[in-house]
């Protein structure tokens, strides 16, 4: 009888057992009951599935913890995704081991410590020997387990943003002790110091502490010999020139200024070097000197052809606005927008590309769209100003992408019975496309929408745009929007990338004119359409023909000015082939 209760409760796990299937997702708005009612625990029976390798339960603010029994039940696991759950403030009982793990996203819990016993796992031997990305963004930690580095000693990739941290363990930048490790992200914390023993990274590439209270940033950074991107914007630091520079300036140029011991001249270490490093930095800042000049070199062609040029809201003889309305404050409640013109999407397969860019992007920068969402439309098909905002799913009306008009929550359920069809023909718990973001909207009462000035709904984030802005070949003229629940940073930084993509994109299709077009079958065309040289400044010009970025104000419901992008610090491109002209 109690067997025959959990199946009834959980079908999900007797589907996966009977398929022997390898990923499960548990998630919808039946599961916090049913977790409510295993104690706030995930049910043992899912610790009998040895052959998973992917298991994510995400969206469940009854789950509290695990449950014991994961280690031991499930020794196969690959990645493990346990995101915004009520997980905390430890982890009772610790995690691992888990010696195949090499995936765990802890974000968007309640966690606010991880003790020995109540953690990742035991430091020896270590408990995540496979690790390698860790995300516990969106917590509560005020501290780091100290034997993190033993616990996961390959870590790669190591998340931190939007806790509570004050420092960091010293241990985790021992000699040796991550040497793997190339993106650090520990933005929207307390961090009052870093120490100088970070550069025994050595694998460092990626360094995000913005928006915390450090005071002074280390010349011994300048050691770390991958290092290519930081962020240091949002602190107070002592020598004012570093603080603007952090906030203006390129990696290298700050690099290069620590290097040189900041406006003191000196680095300040307290006592002398030894000879042998000093002489070991020397040939290194050569070498650094010698691949700088060759990129250089080699780049100067491509960024006299590879140019954004930004437009001011002033400049602009139409500028466009978007109003934001105060429901979207408790669902989505960050946007930011952009104009780009001269984009030629008619040659060959540069449409393709540009549709496979914003997959990628989606797929990394913004973690499957759990981070943000990215929509692109044709400019020609949206009249302004628009209005961002938040209705009840019933009220909300779209024509999506490929499909009539709809309610949002027939489309909806539409979807959802789409992804169970799929998993029954494919006998895998995993679905594809749309239909792996539904569960970003469980439990939402209003759904997020960006409106034009006819009245049309243009955008349904994080699922779909409409069809009626579509992007064709024939489109040159891109209104561009990133959307958060997240972080505002999070949409400018998506949208640096996506701009720069579009620019690296438009640069290959000037350069490759005679690259064969696709069938006539592939292209949506617009009826009666007759293309117009003038369009797109990028066609039938040389490569010097710039993209233009205009700018786009997002504004409150009394038009106070909330936020403008692009903005003098946005677009601060590293990129060696790519020059903005302000």
């Amino acid at each position: 009888m109690a067997a025959a209760a959990v199946s009834e409760a959980w079908p999900e796990l007797e589907l996966a057992e009977r398929e022997r299937r390898r990923e499960l997702l548990l998630t919808g708005p039946g599961l916090e009951q049913r977790v409510r009612a295993a104690g706030g625990r995930l049910p043992p029976r899912l610790f009998t599935l040895p052959l998973l390798h992917y298991l994510e339960v995400s969206g469940c603010g009854s789950l509290r913890e695990p449950g014991p029994g994961l280690a031991q039940g499930l020794p196969q696991l690959h990645s493990l995704v346990l995101r915004r759950n009520a997980l905390g403030p430890g982890l009772s009982p610790e995690l691992g081991p888990l010696p195949a793990l090499r995936v765990l996203d802890l974000s968007g819990n309640a966690l606010e410590a991880l003790p020995p016993g109540q953690g990742l796992g035991p430091a020896e031997p270590p408990g995540l020997p496979q690790l390698q990305s860790l995300n516990l963004s969106g917590n509560r930690l005020r501290e780091l387990p100290a034997d993190l580095a033993r616990c996961a000693p390959r870590l790669q990739t190591l998340n931190l943003t939007g806790n509570r941290l004050d420092a960091f363990p010293a241990a985790l930048f021992r000699p040796g002790a991550l040497p793997l490790l190339s993106e650090l992200a520990a933005a929207d914390n307390c961090l009052r110091e870093l120490s100088p023993e970070i550069a025994h990274l050595a694998s460092l590439k990626t360094l995000d502490l913005s928006n915390n209270q450090l005071s002074e940033v280390p010349a011994e950074l300048a050691d770390c010999p991958k290092l290519k991107d930081i962020n240091f914007r949002g602190n107070r630091l002592r020598d004012k020139r570093l603080e603007k520079m952090v906030s203006g300036c390129q990696t290298r140029s700050i690099l290069e200024y620590l290097r040189a011991g900041g406006r003191g001249g000196g680095r300040g270490r307290g006592k002398a070097e030894g000879p042998d490093r000093e002489e070991a930095r020397r040939k290194r800042r050569e070498r650094r000197k010698r691949e700088c000049g060759a990129a250089e070199e080699a780049g100067v062609d491509e960024a006299s052809r590879l140019l954004l040029r930004v437009l001011h809201v002033a400049e602009s003889p139409a500028p466009l606005t978007v109003r934001v309305s105060p429901a979207v404050g408790d669902v989505r409640p960050f946007i930011v927008g952009a104009v780009v013109r001269g984009m030629d999407l008619q040659p060959g397969n540069a449409l393709k590309r540009f549709l496979s860019s914003q997959t990628k992007l989606h797929e990394d920068l913004c973690e499957k769209r759990t981070a943000a969402t990215i929509a692109t439309h044709d400019l020609r098909a949206i009249r302004g100003p628009l209005l961002y905002a938040a209705r009840p799913p019933q009220d909300l009306r779209i024509v999506p992408l490929g499909r009539r008009e709809v309610k949002a929550q027939d489309l909806v359920r539409q979807l959802q019975l789409e992804a169970e069809e799929h998993r029954k023909q494919r006998k895998r718990q995993s679905v594809s496309g749309l239909h792996r973001y539904l569960h970003l909207l469980d439990g939402k009462e209003r759904y997020p929408c960006l409106v034009d000035a006819n009245g049309d709904v243009i955008s349904f984030p994080p699922i779909t745009n409409s069809e009626k802005t579509k992007i064709k070949k024939t489109t040159s003229d891109l209104f561009l929007e990133v959307t958060s629940a997240s972080s505002l940073q999070i949409c400018k930084d998506i949208m640096d990338a996506l701009i720069l993509k579009m620019a690296e994109i438009n640069k290959y299709t000037l350069e490759n004119k005679d690259e064969g077009s696709l069938s006539d079958h592939e292209v949506d065309a617009i009826p009666g359409h007759v293309s117009d040289p003038r369009a797109s400044p990028g066609a039938g010009q040389a490569g010097s023909a710039p993209l233009v970025v205009e700018q786009v104000r997002v504004v409150d419901e009394e038009g106070h000015l909330k936020v403008v992008y692009p903005s003098k610090t946005d677009l601060d491109l590293a990129a060696a082939h790519v020059t903005v002209l302000r």
